[in-house]
Parts: C-alpha cells; structure tokens; sequence
C-alpha cells in the first residue's frame, strides 16, 4: 500500500483555518440568536430540509486543506483533505474531481500523483451559498480533445446567475472555450447543477427554482427546469417546446441524473420537506412543483416513481447498476439503492457523512463526502473520495 501525502501552497494552515472557522461559527450564532424571530414558519419548515442557506462564502475566507493524501494498493484507491467536492469524473484510470470553491483535483489512480488545477472563465464563480463549481463532466471525445463541460454560479449587475460552458485542459488549468448559455436564474440556494450526456448524446443540466417555486411552472424561466442541449450549445429540433432548451419542467432542486440499460432517464430532486423524490424524465412533462409534490397528483403533472415520505435524503448525484438507482444522500448521510422493479429502496452505505455524487466503475462505486460545506461535521481526514465494492452491502 502506498500513501503520497501532496502539500499546496496558497492556502492557510489547518489551525488558522480551524481559528478562523470558530471566530465565523461563534459571529453565526449571534446572528442566528438576534434574528431568529424574523423567521416566519415557511421559512424555517424550508431550511429543515435539503441543502438550506447559509452565510457560508467562499469569497469570504479563502481557505483550504493544506494537503491531498491520496492511499493506492491492490487495485483500491482513497483520497483524503478534499474540500467541498461536487463531481467525480474517471478517464481510463485517472479521476478528476470537481470542487465547488472552483477547482479540479486530478488523481492518477495507479501512482496517486495529483494535481490541483485551476479554472480559467471568464466570469468569476460565485461561491456562496449552494452556487460554485457544480457540474462538471469531460466530453465523449476527451482523450483526443481535452475538452469538459461545467455549469456555474456567478453574479452579474448585482444579480446571482448560473451559466454552462466548454472548458479545455491546457497547461494543467481548465480554461474556458465556449459559452453554452447564460444568465440561467441563481439564487444561494436551489442552484441544481448536475451536468452529464446522456445516451443520446445529448448534453443535459439540472436547474433549481432559487427558492421562487413559481418560476418551475414558467417555460419562459430556465428556473425549475431539466434542460437538453447540443453538445454545442444548439437547441435540438427535437425538444419538446420549440426554440426551447426545456426538457422538463415542475422541478424544485434536481441534483441527480441517470439512464438505465434501455435508455429511460431517472432524475433525483430536493423536496421541501422531506418528500424527496425519485423521478423518471419524459419529454415535455411537468413534475409538478409548487403545486404537488410527494404522493400528491393533478391533472396533466407526473408523481414520482418514489418519494421519501417523512425521511429526509436531500438527494444528489446517482448512478445506474444491475437495475438499481445509486442515491448519493447529503441530509441522509448515506448511499440509497432504489431497485425499479420492485420499487423498493435500501441503505447501501452510511459511514462517511454528507454524500455528494456517486460513479459506478466495473465492480466498485466511488463517492464523495461534503462534510466541509457547514452544513456537516468533518472529520480529519474530510473531505474524502471513497472506493466501495458493489459485492458487498458496507451500511451499519
């Protein structure tokens, strides 16, 4: 077994940051304590649940581990001291992992070399909040290109926004290519942010309705919405509203995307409390919220295919096996297992906290903690990727 532990520079040192982290944390209590009764009850039913918002910003305090460690042997691979990762990508055996502050961690998944890599756009991300480097995923054609494909907050005239870009791997940074599109709503919360291409070729997003419910049911808004696009920024002409990106539409917080085998397309998405849902994706349908969520129905609007009930998931990204849906789970703190046959889901594992994203990979998944992003409770060695064989449930 090998451990390669890799010191950054330009970052605080970890009792600085501790330091700092205490002075913001003891600042938010006070805050909290002065303002609490400005909350009327919608308010504080809404931040029970899923990613709520908080003061936390980025732009703020830079911080950040002062060191990656990365652990290979016998084929297994786990990496610790991330910081508030949002995507896993794998390319043969390297990993490029996402992080929200705006960064890409490669990791040769054979040696453990790593390599922290700067984003290069042109409009600054906004990390604040839920908004940051969220999406991220290499194009089909990565190996001869070196292109990938982001989705990001940022603010413009006083407004916080998201956008979808091309972005190249030159010189060890991601430097910005193409605008895909722009000013899609941002909020500092309910950003959604899943980027991946579908079997179709498609590349599809996940948008949030930044806390305005309203805007999910308006198909002039990009807000609440699953969108559908060329892999160059080009509308399909086969989308189910003309001259439109929308794909679907009623969609609160969606943060998961995944195909099965014969191609159909299951999103995960934030209830507001409680009520997360499990989504099979049709063209040109309405999910529903504001106006249903959980087991409730209207005419012409889709219920999910599961909801949690009274159980909280906050669920994020998702991967398809076996037929079964992997649910990486923030407020659950878990991996679940929704098997679509029997409609039935499981604990598959539980030991790491706050779960962002999940890759299934031959026989093994790979997920990431978000312990690092205030709303979890990080332990020494967070954040973390983490190799889990598929042969064997691991959950206590």
């Amino acid at each position: 077994m090998k451990k390669i532990r890799i010191f950054r520079g330009g970052f605080l040192k970890k009792s600085s940051f501790l330091t700092i982290l205490g002075i913001i944390s003891l600042v938010a209590v006070v805050w909290f304590v002065n303002t609490t009764g400005e909350h009327n009850a919608e308010d504080e039913t809404d931040q029970s649940n899923d990613e709520q918002q908080d003061t936390y910003n980025k732009e703020a305090v830079q911080v950040g581990a002062d060191s990656i460690e990365v652990v290979t042997g016998d084929g297994n691979i786990a990496v610790n001291h991330l910081f508030i990762p949002w995507t896993i990508n794998k390319h043969e055996q390297t990993f490029y992992l996402s992080q929200r502050e705006g960064s890409v961690i490669e990791i040769d998944g054979d040696f453990g070399l790593v390599h922290v890599q700067e984003v290069d756009v042109t409009e600054n991300i906004q990390h604040e909040g839920e908004g940051g480097f969220l999406g991220f995923t290499l194009a089909p054609d990565f190996e001869q290109t070196k292109k990938a494909f982001a989705y990001h907050t940022y603010e413009k005239d006083g407004e916080i926004q998201n956008r979808i870009i091309s972005l190249k791997l030159q010189d060890n940074a991601w430097v910005e290519e193409e605008v895909l599109l722009d000013n899609i709503p941002g909020n500092v919360i309910h950003n959604g942010g899943r980027l991946k291409i579908g079997p179709d070729g498609m590349l599809y997003a996940s948008t949030g309705d930044t806390g305005q419910g309203e805007l999910a049911q308006d198909l002039d808004s990009l807000a609440g919405k699953i969108l559908r696009m060329n892999l160059n920024g080009n509308i399909p002409e086969d989308n189910p509203f003309e001259n439109s990106y929308v794909y679907s539409y009623g969609h609160r917080n969606p943060q998961g995307f995944a195909w099965n085998n014969n191609g159909d397309f299951y999103s995960s998405e934030h209830g507001e409390s409680a009520h997360d849902e499990i989504n099979l994706i049709k063209a040109g349908e309405n999910y529903g919220w504001p106006v249903i969520e959980g087991d409730e129905t209207a005419t012409n609007m889709v219920s999910p295919v599961y909801q949690s009930g009274d159980d909280t998931w906050a669920p994020s990204g998702m991967a398809y096996h076996d037929g079964q849906l992997f649910i990486a789970s923030l407020a659950g703190s878990k991996i679940i297992t929704y098997d679509i046959e029997k409609k039935e889901v499981e604990e598959f594992y539980g030991d790491a906290g706050r779960l962002r994203d999940v890759l299934i990979d031959n026989e093994d998944i790979f997920t990431i903690t978000s312990n690092q992003d205030d709303r979890g409770e990080p332990g020494k060695k967070d954040d973390r990727l983490i190799q889990i064989p598929l042969t064997e449930k691991v959950s206590n």
